[in-house]
């Protein structure tokens, strides 16, 4: 008996111990979220960090996939997760803020909740939470890849398969990587060739990103676009600069970089910007 009582004294100071559920957030409080684990919580973010969609050029086809897609969610209707993949610096992660930034301005329900990548092993106690929620949330992952040992994938199926739940009606998951199959290729080619059984050794891997309905690919830029992104941001910014001397400046700059990219273009801007007294 007394064993009995050590086992029910132990049990209950251990559920003491265990942390509270997360509580919901007040989803009034704002139109993007943070989430953290350890402890459990969702932070309201301020001010999100994106541009305008009229500024993401070069984009075209895959700004109105998305747009569609998102559109269809925040209508109640039946839309797919995304993986956003490509060149860096193309807008992948400015392509999924600022669209749902374009929406949530006729649909103020529609939330974007970000999650990071070492949190993708509490996303289950996420996911209980926002299956409550009364909005429709973005849940959103950037950078997103995993190494030979990484057992986060594992995690992100119940975002994409469910389980036995199933994907929450109110949640659409959308992620941003620079690999189109979430793994190094010379990793998914170590493994096959080191496997007793080559195919299934990197199957539940490379599988995932089938799992997404919407494959969206993101490609360098040439000059004629890079050039076209820097004149688009110093309109809109009012950066009052000749053709001649933004070419002249524009093509120096993306040199030294060694790169033609959405975001090298972004930084000529900054540097102009300070240079010519302009706040953006």
């Amino acid at each position: 008996m007394s064993n009995d009582g050590d086992l029910k004294r132990i049990a209950e100071a251990l559920e003491r111990l265990r942390p509270a559920p997360a509580a919901a957030p007040d989803w009034s409080a704002a139109t993007a979220f943070v989430w953290h684990a350890d402890p459990d919580r969702l932070d309201p973010v301020e001010r999100v960090n994106r541009v305008d969609l009229s500024l993401l050029l070069g984009i075209n086809r895959a700004r109105d996939i998305l747009m569609e897609n998102t559109r269809q969610f925040a209508d109640g209707l039946p839309a797919n997760n995304a993986l956003l993949w490509g060149s860096r610096g193309m807008g992948k992660s400015s392509l999924v803020k600022a669209v749902h930034g374009a929406i949530e301005a006729d649909c103020p329900d529609l939330k974007l909740v970000e999650v990071q990548r070492e949190d993708l092993p509490s996303i289950g106690r996420l996911l209980t939470i926002l299956r409550k929620a009364p909005v429709r949330i973005i849940l959103f992952c950037d950078d997103l890849s995993f190494s030979h040992d990484d057992q986060h994938y594992k995690s992100l199926k119940a975002v994409l398969d469910g389980g036995v739940e199933g994907r929450p009606d109110n949640v659409i998951f959308y992620a941003t990587s620079n690999r189109r199959h979430l793994m190094p290729r010379d990793m998914i080619e170590n493994e096959r060739s080191s496997a007793i059984n080559p195919s299934e050794a990197v199957e539940e891997k490379v599988s995932l990103s089938d799992r997404f309905g919407l494959w969206l690919g993101f490609h360098p830029c040439d000059q004629d676009a890079y050039l076209a992104m820097i004149r688009g941001y110093c309109d809109a910014y009012g950066i009052e600069i000749d053709d001649d001397t933004l070419r002249a400046e524009a093509i120096e700059w993306q040199a030294t970089r060694g790169a033609r990219s959405g975001r090298v273009a972004w930084q000529y801007v900054t540097d102009l910007a300070g240079r010519y007294g302009v706040r953006i």
